[in-house]
Protein backbone atom coordinates (compact mmCIF):
# COMPACT_ATOMS: atom_id res chain seq x y z
CA UNK A 1 0.00 0.00 0.00
CA UNK A 2 1.28 3.25 -0.97
CA UNK A 3 1.82 6.22 1.56
CA UNK A 4 -0.35 8.82 0.17
CA UNK A 5 -3.94 8.90 -0.24
CA UNK A 6 -3.95 10.53 -4.36
CA UNK A 7 -2.70 9.91 -6.93
CA UNK A 8 -2.78 12.47 -9.68
CA UNK A 9 -3.56 11.98 -13.59
CA UNK A 10 -1.90 14.06 -15.58
CA UNK A 11 -1.57 13.58 -19.38
CA UNK A 12 1.07 15.37 -21.86
CA UNK A 13 1.54 15.46 -25.29
CA UNK A 14 3.64 16.93 -28.09
CA UNK A 15 2.00 20.28 -28.41
CA UNK A 16 1.64 21.40 -24.65
CA UNK A 17 3.19 24.42 -23.61
CA UNK A 18 6.27 24.02 -21.44
CA UNK A 19 5.01 26.89 -19.53
CA UNK A 20 1.90 25.99 -19.05
CA UNK A 21 2.62 22.37 -17.79
CA UNK A 22 4.96 24.25 -14.87
CA UNK A 23 1.89 26.06 -13.93
CA UNK A 24 -0.20 22.94 -13.71
CA UNK A 25 2.31 20.89 -11.77
CA UNK A 26 2.81 23.48 -9.95
CA UNK A 27 -0.27 23.86 -8.63
CA UNK A 28 -0.65 20.77 -7.50
CA UNK A 29 2.74 20.64 -5.36
CA UNK A 30 1.62 23.87 -4.11
CA UNK A 31 -1.36 21.62 -2.55
CA UNK A 32 -2.56 22.73 1.21
CA UNK A 33 -3.13 18.71 1.48
CA UNK A 34 0.19 17.46 0.59
CA UNK A 35 -0.97 13.68 0.33
CA UNK A 36 -0.45 13.10 -3.18
CA UNK A 37 2.04 11.64 -5.93
CA UNK A 38 1.91 13.05 -9.60
CA UNK A 39 1.93 10.82 -12.43
CA UNK A 40 2.43 12.63 -15.70
CA UNK A 41 1.67 10.28 -18.80
CA UNK A 42 3.52 10.87 -22.03
CA UNK A 43 1.16 10.34 -25.22
CA UNK A 44 3.79 9.47 -27.47
CA UNK A 45 7.17 11.16 -28.56
CA UNK A 46 7.72 14.83 -27.47
CA UNK A 47 10.24 17.64 -28.52
CA UNK A 48 13.49 18.12 -27.28
CA UNK A 49 12.52 21.12 -24.95
CA UNK A 50 9.57 19.17 -23.18
CA UNK A 51 11.66 16.37 -23.00
CA UNK A 52 14.31 17.79 -20.94
CA UNK A 53 11.72 19.71 -18.92
CA UNK A 54 9.63 16.31 -18.11
CA UNK A 55 12.76 14.35 -17.30
CA UNK A 56 13.49 17.80 -14.49
CA UNK A 57 10.07 17.02 -12.99
CA UNK A 58 11.16 13.01 -12.96
CA UNK A 59 13.42 13.70 -10.56
CA UNK A 60 11.32 15.31 -8.07
CA UNK A 61 10.22 12.87 -5.15
CA UNK A 62 6.42 13.00 -5.65
CA UNK A 63 6.14 13.10 -9.35
CA UNK A 64 6.54 9.97 -11.68
CA UNK A 65 7.06 10.54 -15.68
CA UNK A 66 5.09 7.27 -17.59
CA UNK A 67 6.44 7.21 -21.55
CA UNK A 68 4.46 5.91 -23.76
CA UNK A 69 6.17 5.59 -27.09
CA UNK A 70 2.63 5.73 -29.38
CA UNK A 71 0.50 8.85 -29.32
CA UNK A 72 -2.91 6.66 -28.87
CA UNK A 73 -5.10 9.82 -26.94
CA UNK A 74 -6.11 10.59 -24.03
CA UNK A 75 -8.29 7.61 -23.09
CA UNK A 76 -5.98 5.53 -23.53
CA UNK A 77 -2.68 7.33 -21.21
CA UNK A 78 -5.60 7.91 -18.66
CA UNK A 79 -6.85 4.03 -18.60
CA UNK A 80 -2.71 3.11 -18.04
CA UNK A 81 -2.54 5.65 -15.10
CA UNK A 82 -5.79 4.14 -13.46
CA UNK A 83 -4.01 1.13 -13.78
CA UNK A 84 -0.56 1.84 -12.07
CA UNK A 85 -2.91 4.04 -9.77
CA UNK A 86 -5.33 0.72 -8.52
CA UNK A 87 -1.56 -1.24 -8.17
CA UNK A 88 -0.62 1.00 -5.93
CA UNK A 89 -3.47 1.02 -4.20
CA UNK A 90 -4.37 4.94 -4.01
CA UNK A 91 -7.79 5.64 -2.56
CA UNK A 92 -8.71 8.57 -4.72
CA UNK A 93 -7.65 9.99 -8.68
CA UNK A 94 -7.14 13.18 -9.52
CA UNK A 95 -7.33 14.70 -12.35
CA UNK A 96 -5.58 17.08 -13.83
CA UNK A 97 -4.71 19.10 -17.28
CA UNK A 98 -1.75 19.60 -18.26
CA UNK A 99 -2.89 23.71 -19.00
CA UNK A 100 -4.92 24.10 -16.36
CA UNK A 101 -4.30 25.40 -12.69
CA UNK A 102 -5.71 24.00 -9.60
CA UNK A 103 -6.53 26.21 -6.38
CA UNK A 104 -4.27 25.42 -3.93
CA UNK A 105 -6.79 23.98 -1.30
CA UNK A 106 -8.55 22.04 -4.02
CA UNK A 107 -7.35 18.62 -2.57
CA UNK A 108 -8.39 19.32 0.62
CA UNK A 109 -11.97 20.03 -0.29
CA UNK A 110 -12.50 17.72 -1.93
CA UNK A 111 -10.73 14.84 0.25
CA UNK A 112 -12.71 16.17 3.12
CA UNK A 113 -16.00 16.27 0.75
CA UNK A 114 -15.26 12.68 0.35
CA UNK A 115 -14.76 11.46 3.67
CA UNK A 116 -18.34 13.37 4.59
CA UNK A 117 -20.05 11.45 2.04
CA UNK A 118 -19.38 8.03 1.54
CA UNK A 119 -21.33 7.36 -1.01
CA UNK A 120 -20.48 9.67 -3.22
CA UNK A 121 -17.77 8.04 -5.95
CA UNK A 122 -16.61 11.28 -7.58
CA UNK A 123 -16.47 14.77 -6.62
CA UNK A 124 -16.14 18.50 -9.21
CA UNK A 125 -15.90 21.79 -8.47
CA UNK A 126 -16.80 24.87 -10.02
CA UNK A 127 -14.01 26.46 -12.47
CA UNK A 128 -13.05 30.03 -13.66
CA UNK A 129 -11.80 29.98 -16.93
CA UNK A 130 -7.98 31.72 -17.75
CA UNK A 131 -6.54 33.09 -20.57
CA UNK A 132 -2.95 32.71 -21.85
CA UNK A 133 -1.59 35.27 -19.66
CA UNK A 134 -3.19 33.70 -16.38
CA UNK A 135 -5.80 36.30 -16.13
CA UNK A 136 -9.52 35.76 -15.49
CA UNK A 137 -11.78 36.20 -18.64
CA UNK A 138 -14.84 36.56 -16.46
CA UNK A 139 -16.36 33.67 -16.81
CA UNK A 140 -17.52 31.24 -14.03
CA UNK A 141 -19.27 27.88 -14.18
CA UNK A 142 -21.04 26.07 -11.26
CA UNK A 143 -22.08 22.42 -11.84
CA UNK A 144 -24.84 20.83 -9.32
CA UNK A 145 -23.92 19.62 -6.18
CA UNK A 146 -25.80 16.47 -5.61
CA UNK A 147 -26.29 13.42 -7.52
CA UNK A 148 -30.08 13.63 -8.78
CA UNK A 149 -29.36 17.29 -9.86
CA UNK A 150 -26.30 16.13 -11.84
CA UNK A 151 -28.30 13.54 -13.40
CA UNK A 152 -30.48 15.61 -14.41
CA UNK A 153 -28.14 18.72 -15.74
CA UNK A 154 -26.69 15.56 -17.59
CA UNK A 155 -29.59 15.98 -20.24
CA UNK A 156 -27.97 19.27 -21.68
CA UNK A 157 -24.41 19.61 -20.55
CA UNK A 158 -21.46 17.29 -18.60
CA UNK A 159 -21.68 17.76 -14.70
CA UNK A 160 -18.34 17.38 -13.92
CA UNK A 161 -15.66 19.63 -15.04
CA UNK A 162 -13.23 16.63 -16.22
CA UNK A 163 -10.08 18.05 -15.28
CA UNK A 164 -11.36 19.31 -11.62
CA UNK A 165 -12.52 15.89 -10.51
CA UNK A 166 -11.61 13.81 -7.74
CA UNK A 167 -12.94 9.83 -8.29
CA UNK A 168 -12.68 7.42 -5.67
CA UNK A 169 -10.89 3.92 -6.77
CA UNK A 170 -14.09 2.42 -6.40
CA UNK A 171 -15.67 4.30 -9.51
CA UNK A 172 -13.08 2.64 -11.50
CA UNK A 173 -14.62 -0.98 -10.03
CA UNK A 174 -18.26 0.07 -10.79
CA UNK A 175 -17.30 1.52 -14.58
CA UNK A 176 -14.20 -1.62 -14.75
CA UNK A 177 -14.31 -0.62 -18.58
CA UNK A 178 -12.76 2.62 -17.86
CA UNK A 179 -12.34 5.40 -20.06
CA UNK A 180 -13.26 4.29 -24.09
CA UNK A 181 -10.44 4.07 -25.64
CA UNK A 182 -11.56 4.47 -29.15
CA UNK A 183 -12.93 7.84 -28.66
CA UNK A 184 -10.37 10.34 -28.80
CA UNK A 185 -12.59 13.69 -28.50
CA UNK A 186 -15.44 13.08 -25.64
CA UNK A 187 -14.29 10.69 -23.71
CA UNK A 188 -15.15 12.29 -20.30
CA UNK A 189 -18.92 12.63 -21.01
CA UNK A 190 -18.66 9.31 -22.05
CA UNK A 191 -17.41 8.19 -18.88
CA UNK A 192 -20.21 9.99 -17.05
CA UNK A 193 -22.43 8.25 -19.20
CA UNK A 194 -21.09 4.88 -17.80
CA UNK A 195 -20.88 6.21 -14.55
CA UNK A 196 -24.65 6.69 -14.38
CA UNK A 197 -25.21 3.75 -16.37
CA UNK A 198 -23.35 1.92 -13.69
CA UNK A 199 -24.77 3.17 -10.27
CA UNK A 200 -22.30 5.88 -9.66
CA UNK A 201 -22.82 8.78 -7.09
CA UNK A 202 -21.89 11.98 -8.51
CA UNK A 203 -21.44 15.35 -6.77
CA UNK A 204 -19.79 18.66 -6.58
CA UNK A 205 -18.09 21.34 -4.57
CA UNK A 206 -19.71 24.64 -4.55
CA UNK A 207 -16.28 26.04 -4.22
CA UNK A 208 -14.18 26.89 -7.31
CA UNK A 209 -11.47 24.39 -7.27
CA UNK A 210 -9.77 25.42 -10.43
CA UNK A 211 -8.98 27.22 -12.96
CA UNK A 212 -9.48 26.50 -16.61
CA UNK A 213 -7.53 27.86 -19.80
CA UNK A 214 -9.48 28.74 -22.64
CA UNK A 215 -7.57 29.90 -25.67
CA UNK A 216 -8.42 30.77 -29.36
CA UNK A 217 -7.40 26.82 -30.17
CA UNK A 218 -10.16 26.31 -27.26
CA UNK A 219 -13.09 26.93 -30.31
CA UNK A 220 -10.68 25.29 -32.89
CA UNK A 221 -10.87 21.83 -31.94
CA UNK A 222 -14.32 21.56 -31.56
CA UNK A 223 -15.59 21.60 -34.84
CA UNK A 224 -15.88 19.16 -38.14
CA UNK A 225 -18.67 17.48 -39.81
CA UNK A 226 -17.25 13.84 -38.08
CA UNK A 227 -16.99 14.91 -34.43
CA UNK A 228 -20.58 16.59 -34.75
CA UNK A 229 -22.32 13.55 -36.10
CA UNK A 230 -20.62 11.31 -33.47
CA UNK A 231 -21.53 13.56 -30.66
CA UNK A 232 -25.11 13.51 -31.97
CA UNK A 233 -25.15 9.95 -32.47
CA UNK A 234 -23.22 9.23 -29.16
CA UNK A 235 -26.26 11.89 -26.89
CA UNK A 236 -29.30 10.52 -28.37
CA UNK A 237 -28.49 6.65 -27.40
CA UNK A 238 -27.37 7.70 -24.20
CA UNK A 239 -30.71 10.37 -24.10
CA UNK A 240 -32.37 7.11 -24.46
CA UNK A 241 -30.66 4.90 -22.22
CA UNK A 242 -30.72 7.62 -19.43
CA UNK A 243 -35.03 8.07 -19.71
CA UNK A 244 -34.39 12.11 -20.91
CA UNK A 245 -37.56 13.89 -22.38
CA UNK A 246 -37.58 15.25 -25.58
CA UNK A 247 -35.83 18.72 -24.47
CA UNK A 248 -32.48 16.58 -24.59
CA UNK A 249 -32.68 15.46 -27.91
CA UNK A 250 -33.64 18.82 -29.18
CA UNK A 251 -30.71 20.51 -27.11
CA UNK A 252 -28.75 17.85 -29.46
CA UNK A 253 -29.70 18.68 -32.24
CA UNK A 254 -28.72 22.44 -31.20
CA UNK A 255 -24.90 21.36 -30.44
CA UNK A 256 -24.32 19.70 -33.59
CA UNK A 257 -25.50 22.98 -34.94
CA UNK A 258 -22.94 24.68 -32.82
CA UNK A 259 -19.86 22.12 -33.13
CA UNK A 260 -20.36 22.77 -37.27
CA UNK A 261 -20.73 26.06 -37.27
CA UNK A 262 -17.52 28.46 -37.58
CA UNK A 263 -15.01 29.39 -34.81
CA UNK A 264 -16.77 32.82 -34.21
CA UNK A 265 -20.06 31.52 -34.12
CA UNK A 266 -18.80 29.28 -31.42
CA UNK A 267 -16.54 32.20 -29.42
CA UNK A 268 -20.33 33.70 -29.13
CA UNK A 269 -22.59 31.33 -27.84
CA UNK A 270 -20.12 30.10 -25.44
CA UNK A 271 -19.94 33.17 -24.17
CA UNK A 272 -23.68 33.14 -23.08
CA UNK A 273 -24.31 29.53 -22.29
Amino acid sequence: MVENKIGVLLPVYKKDSIAFLKKSVGSILGQTLQDFHIYIGVDGPVGEELDECLKKMNEEANITVVRFEVNRGLACVLNDLIAICKKEGYEYYARMDADDISLPDRFEKQVKYLEEHADVDVVGGAIEEIDGNDNLRGKYVEYPLMHDDCRKFFRYRDPLAHPAVMFRARFFEKVATGYRNEYRKNQDTMLWFDGFMNGCVFANVKDTVLHFRVNDDFYNRRNGWKRAKQMLRDRLKMNKALGYDLSANLFAFGMFCMTVSPSWVKRFLYKIR
